[in-house]
């Protein structure tokens, strides 16, 4: 009989997976677009902030109706945190998507509306004038 080094432990089915990864990267950009901080996004789906930050990071997997409840607060459907994933497995942000998520949430913060009116119409006229 063979003995079972604890490295040869079959993967267990509660074990999260790049896909479990992927799609807590999709609802981080989601909130963050949103302007939601992690808390806001826990309170608003009723988990605590660590168990948020471990479906985000992919530690956690999410359940069938957690995820529908999720799409519903972040006001997408479902398949929209599987966009993408055939065909791209890689979960890290590459400097671009980083740089755009950091201009949403600093644009979300942004609490007079006529400023971010302003900003927009300044980004408006960048891309103009780049194009």
């Amino acid at each position: 009989m063979n003995a079972i080094s604890p490295n040869d432990e079959p993967k267990r089915a509660n074990r999260a997976t790049d896909t479990d990864r992927y799609v807590g990267q999709r609802i981080r950009e989601r909130r963050i677009m949103l302007g939601f901080s992690q808390q806001q996004m826990a309170d608003l789906i009723g988990v605590t902030y660590q168990q948020a930050h471990k479906y985000e990071r992919g530690i956690n997997r999410i359940s069938a109706g957690r995820l529908y409840e999720i799409s519903q607060v972040l006001g997408v459907p479902v398949s929209y945190f599987y966009e993408g994933l055939e065909g791209n497995q890689e979960t890290e942000l590459n400097a671009r998507q980083r740089m755009c998520l950091e201009l949403a949430r600093n644009f979300a913060s942004i609490k007079h509306e006529k400023h971010q009116e302003a900003l927009s119409q300044m980004a408006r006229a960048l891309a103009d004038q780049a194009a």
